[in-house]
């Protein structure tokens, strides 16, 4: 891939990763890899995990911040730093801030999840909610900046920021030199742009994909028109990457270094972050989980080894509950049917009875009789269903519909 007409990746060269790996030492942790048995029969070759989700604030974050923050001159430092995020980059400004001394001031959407607010003013930042969307906030952060002299420090787009990310890369081709093609998500672009950084300069015959959500995907058109492209109302689960338009600095970067990006559906976001918990006991955000994702999608257009950054692991406690029914249910082990019954005594138990016979597990029960819709003798159930796969689901549905019920969805 090759859509920058300028050689964009000088802008960011090893030499200035290199030097954000050693300012980063003792403050960034080097995060473990671990190996994926399922993934790698998957894939027919090694496929290791790049948990970055188990970093400092639980993301790879804090890595670019500290380095943009270090690097900035005593008067700036003391105007303070404001940043916008949907809350990993605000977690990682917040605790590098309070690393340096830096008094940090970061506005996040009105719609992110508690914890990362909660984090974020732990780690010792003043948090101002604006805004829906990142872009939205950017604004605002902007605006903070220009009227209080404070220097802001933006999630992507900045050399530094890249460069310090780029230590991803670093430690990936450390920790597994045979290494073949690197799997990382795409928001913005900082992180792909920085591990493309890293990796192309040391094995240019490594194949690195960045990974979009399908409904935040800005990549493809930008890269398919040679300059950002913004997407209107992007809408993802993956706040992470949920991002209207790719950054310059970051873009160049990856158009010329980065061999590929593909999208992945919400559904297979979902799957994969079940996966991430059930197969490899590692908890991660929908973003953190995008590489995985591709890898569900299209095995076979990943050579081996391949290497997948797990780059967050900060989700809502109630999302993640949503994402995992959600996963079951893209995997054939969740059912939610929503059937009609004579309404008399008994007959929810005989319905029961029904579905103890062909062995699917009721999670959940809502019988309702007062519905216009409703005929005076007939009362509407909503089940919720665990189940062994579809062919256990289409089971279901048939022996329900043979007992005479009729199944309205």
């Amino acid at each position: 891939m090759n859509h920058s007409t300028a050689s964009s990746s000088r802008i960011v060269t090893l030499d200035d990763v290199r030097g954000a790996q050693k300012m980063l030492a003792g403050v960034a942790r080097m995060t473990p890899m671990e190996g994926s048995r399922h993934l790698t029969r998957l894939v027919g070759a090694p496929v290791h995990l790049k948990c970055e989700n188990l970093q400092r604030t639980g993301s790879f974050k804090l890595r670019g911040a500290y380095v943009r923050i270090a690097g900035l001159l005593p008067e700036e430092r003391a105007a303070g730093v404001v940043a916008a995020s949907a809350g990993n980059h605000a977690q990682g400004v917040a605790l590098a801030s309070s690393l340096l001394g830096v008094r940090a001031t970061v506005f996040m959407p009105k719609g992110a999840p508690l914890p990362k607010i909660s984090a974020t003013r732990e780690y010792g930042a003043e948090v101002r909610l604006h805004g829906q969307v990142v872009d939205e906030t950017l604004a605002a952060a902007k605006e903070y900046a220009a009227t209080t002299g404070a220097v802001f420090i933006h999630p992507f787009d900045h050399p530094d920021i890249i460069a310090g990310q780029g230590s991803v890369g670093l430690e990936i081709l450390e920790q597994c030199p045979q290494v073949r093609t690197v799997v990382v998500g795409i928001g913005g672009g900082g992180l792909a742009a920085g591990i493309a950084v890293a990796v192309k300069s040391l094995r240019p015959d490594v194949r690195v994909v960045g990974v979009q959500a399908e409904g935040a995907a800005a990549y493809p058109p930008s890269l398919a028109a040679g300059r950002p492209v913004a997407v209107h109302n992007p809408a993802t689960m993956a706040d992470g990457i949920l991002v209207g338009r790719p950054g310059d600095v970051p873009f160049g970067i990856i158009g010329e270094l980065v061999d590929e990006v593909r999208t992945v559906t919400e559904d297979e976001l979902a799957a994969a972050l079940l996966l991430c918990l059930e197969r490899a006991k590692l908890v991660v955000e929908p973003a953190g989980a995008s590489p995985v994702a591709a890898l569900l999608s299209a095995p076979e257009a990943f050579e081996g080894p391949v290497v997948a950054v797990l780059s967050g692991g900060n989700v809502d406690p109630l999302l993640l509950q949503r994402l995992l029914r959600h996963g079951m249910a893209a995997q054939g082990r969740y059912l939610a049917v929503r059937l009609r019954l004579t309404d008399r005594p008994g007959a929810l138990a005989t319905l029961l009875g029904v579905l103890s016979v062909v062995d699917a597990n009721v999670l959940d029960v809502s019988h309702v009789r007062t519905d216009p819709r409703l005929g005076l003798t007939e009362a509407e159930v909503e089940l919720h269903l665990e189940t062994k796969g579809p062919a256990h689901c289409a089971e279901v549905g048939q022996a329900l519909r043979e007992a005479g019920y009729t199944v309205i969805d």
